[in-house]
């Protein structure tokens, strides 16, 4: 059901640029020069000749500036899920795609979210000073803009505490034991640790936790600005905690707040973040034992930290938050497909932020606009996409991808099986570099776009030149964490899925700094990235909704399941054997080939022949099905609501393992249980993962086992 919603008097008022102005009519004007001498390109039934042409039309529409007044609209005002700012954003976007003509839709979702009623921080120096600490930045004429909520965690719990701050480095337990073989205790002690170290920040409280903290502070070191404060969740997992497993629609079950499945997601200290500034002034200030040897080559700009406490600088730290359930919204636009509107290929982005938001994701949401509108051009200009292509803006991904994670719950059974790809862009650009991660199926597709889009930072150059060219899909990531909307499409749902951006980190992450003003300066100041990666994006989307057969390649994957193979044997003794695992891949590899024999065939048939069009639609669904062969229907032990047994997350942070994630938590286990049982549990997880190869490969050969 579509939502008809009046057109909100906001302060979001897109218009277009002179510049786009022109160089759309201009298009529209060869479009008409081109369809009067040329009366059969715009068929509904697309040629390969026609879909290149729309595709080239795609890139040659593009425009810096149309980009840049999207991103600068929405950056007039914070919008963090679940306020009033970030409801009238949702209209911005739903507006966007109705004023295009886009089939429009919103869905609601009831969610517990979590936000601050007050903080502070003073420090009781050894002299007797005492330092009330301002909580906030100021961004605008010297002041704190009132919309930008305060630094904080959600879900952290509220609480007070008095007692020594100690340096934990980044909070890992190597740091600990660190600490513990100096004799210092942390228990009773607020301790203050730095960001990195390959810990999301819900980890270090877990772990401060642990180790009989009172509280948790933790700044980011050497910002380059040094007065933001970097905010985000401190939750366990992701989805709403209230609904887990299920949609939180309205009138839905919902878990009470006091259940134990509902507590057992949050932190049970408080925690806050600092900024760079006051984190680097109480360190300074600590005396006790000195800086553990192995800590000192990493700390950057802290030169001059010494001692790590615990004190003597006592700290008086207080948070008080609330958790409320509030309505998330998230909204689509759907151009249907001519021949198979039930195939559907997926574009997200989450919209809220925590303050502007100008990197983090309206750098994402401002390409996905300008998508929809050049979407909406070859719309006009006579394309009709074979698959149904549908835009999604998600909310309250920083919350814990809870927008994505609802809707992915509610249409499970559908996206199962009718979902061809979802591709996921976040922070478009936050620098400089381009990254792309993927199931390994899409890896070949991700070259061949690539090759097509010019690289904003090199003359004359595509982007596959300067990124790919050497190493090929080496330099293609994989989807375990837990960093972005793919995650539940992927690790839940089991749909082949890509996740593209420009820029590794950026100084002003989940701070007030993340604005517009400091994308035009240091991010992209010629939108020129933005363009690129919009530009592959929807390449991306065009031909996996255009392509007659779906350009899904699984000799990456057989590659990557290999490697993946290879890189356990260096991590278990010969006790264990890979053996399930190595006839298993073998299996799929022999499922590849024989697909890649029968598809080429299928290729040489005469586009005449009445049964190739239901061939092609069999070998599709085959493409499809596969990626749901790697998941496990119980999910992984102690965690079921993570199916997928290639990629996903480890239960311990501190694993190095980014792959099969049962046989990760099954070694990570192992310390704690008897040779025996450790040996059983690790060879139990191996044959789990050779099962799911073999579902893969029985479902490419479309055939039972």
């Amino acid at each position: 059901m579509v939502l008809c919603l009046p057109k909100p008097k906001t302060m979001f008022t897109a218009k277009p640029s002179p510049l786009g102005a022109f160089v759309l009519v201009l298009i529209l004007c060869i479009m008409g020069f081109y369809s009067v001498n040329h009366p059969h390109s715009f068929s509904p039934s697309l040629t390969s000749h026609n879909a290149s042409y729309f595709r080239d039309i795609f890139l040659s529409s593009s425009s810096n500036s149309t980009i840049a007044s999207y991103l600068r609209d929405l950056t007039v005002h914070p919008h963090l899920a679940g306020t009033k700012l970030g409801s009238d954003t949702a209209r911005y976007v739903l507006n966007h795609f109705r004023d295009l003509g886009l089939q429009t839709d919103t869905v609601n979702y009831k969610a517990l979210l979590s936000y601050p009623l007050h903080s502070s921080i003073s420090a009781h120096f050894s002299d007797g000073s005492c330092s009330e600490f301002p909580l906030g930045e100021m961004v605008r004429s010297n002041h704190v803009d009132q919309d930008v909520v305060s630094p904080y965690h959600a879900y952290s719990p509220s609480g007070s505490a008095y007692a020594k701050a100690v340096f934990v480095n980044y909070g890992r337990d190597e740091d600990y034991r660190a600490l513990e073989k100096l004799g210092v205790n942390v228990s009773g002690c607020i301790v203050i640790a730095r960001k990195g170290g390959g810990l999301p920040r819900g980890a270090v409280v877990e772990k401060a936790e642990a180790y009989g903290a009172v509280a948790v502070l933790i700044y980011v070191d050497g910002d380059g600005f040094g007065k933001g404060f970097e905010r985000g969740n401190v939750m366990r997992g992701i989805g709403d905690p209230l609904t887990p497993g299920w949609a939180g629609v309205d009138g839905g079950e919902s878990l009470d707040l006091e259940d134990s499945e509902v507590l057992k997601r949050f932190p049970k200290i408080p925690s806050m973040p600092l900024s760079a500034e006051i984190g680097e002034t109480i360190l300074h200030s600590l005396v006790g034992t000195e800086v553990p040897q192995e800590w000192k080559s990493s700390l950057g700009s802290n030169v001059r930290l010494t001692h790590v406490g615990p004190g003597p600088t006592l700290l008086n730290f207080t948070y008080q938050g609330e958790k409320k359930v509030r309505t998330i919204e998230n909204v689509f636009a759907v151009i249907k497909g001519s021949e198979e509107p039930d195939r559907f290929v997926l574009l997200g982005n989450h919209r809220d932020a925590w303050t502007y938001g100008a990197v983090d994701p309206s750098s994402g949401t401002a390409a996905l606009l300008d998508i929809a509108r050049r979407f909406s051009l070859l719309l006009h200009i006579g394309w009709s996409p074979r698959r149904t292509v549908i835009l999604c803006s998600w909310d309250a991904e920083e919350f814990g991808m809870i927008g994505s994670t609802e809707w992915v719950e509610q249409n499970l059974v559908n996206l199962g099986s009718k979902a061809v790809a979802y591709l996921n862009v976040d922070c478009a650009v936050q620098g400089s570099g381009f990254f792309a991660g993927a199931t390994p199926q899409l890896d070949d597709l991700i070259l061949e776009v690539t090759e097509k889009v010019r690289d904003p930072d090199a003359e004359g150059a595509t982007l596959n030149e300067n990124w790919a060219a050497d190493d090929g899909n080496s330099n293609i990531l994989r989807l375990s964490g837990l960093d972005s909307d793919f995650a539940p499409f992927v690790q839940h749902a089991g749909v082949p899925s890509i996740d593209l951006y420009y820029g590794k980190d950026f100084p002003v992450y989940h701070t007030a700094f993340d604005s517009y003003n400091w994308m035009t300066q240091y991010g992209d100041p010629l939108f020129q990235r933005h363009v690129a990666v919009a530009g592959v994006w929807g390449l991306l989307a065009l031909h996996l909704a255009d392509d007659p057969i779906l350009p899904f390649h699984y000799h990456s994957y057989v590659d990557q399941l290999q490697a993946y193979r290879n890189g356990l044997s260096n991590i278990l003794d010969q006790s264990t054997s890979l053996q399930p695992l190595t006839t298993a891949i073998q299996d799929f590899a022999s499922a590849v080939k024989e697909f890649d024999d029968e598809s080429n065939a299928l290729r040489l048939q005469e586009a005449a022949d009445c049964f190739v069009h239901s061939k092609k639609r069999a070998l599709n669904d085959r493409l499809m099905l596969t990626e749901k062969g790697f998941l496990d229907p119980d999910g992984l032990r102690e965690r079921n609501w993570f199916k997928h047994l290639v990629f996903g997350p480890p239960s311990d942070r501190e694993s190095k393992m980014d792959f099969f994630p049962g046989v990760a938590d099954s070694i990570a286990w192992s310390a704690r249980s008897s040779e025996k049982e450790a040996q059983a549990a690790i060879q139990h997880e191996i044959w789990k993962v050779a099962r799911a190869i073999r579902r893969a490969a029985s479902a490419l050969r479309g055939e039972l086992m």
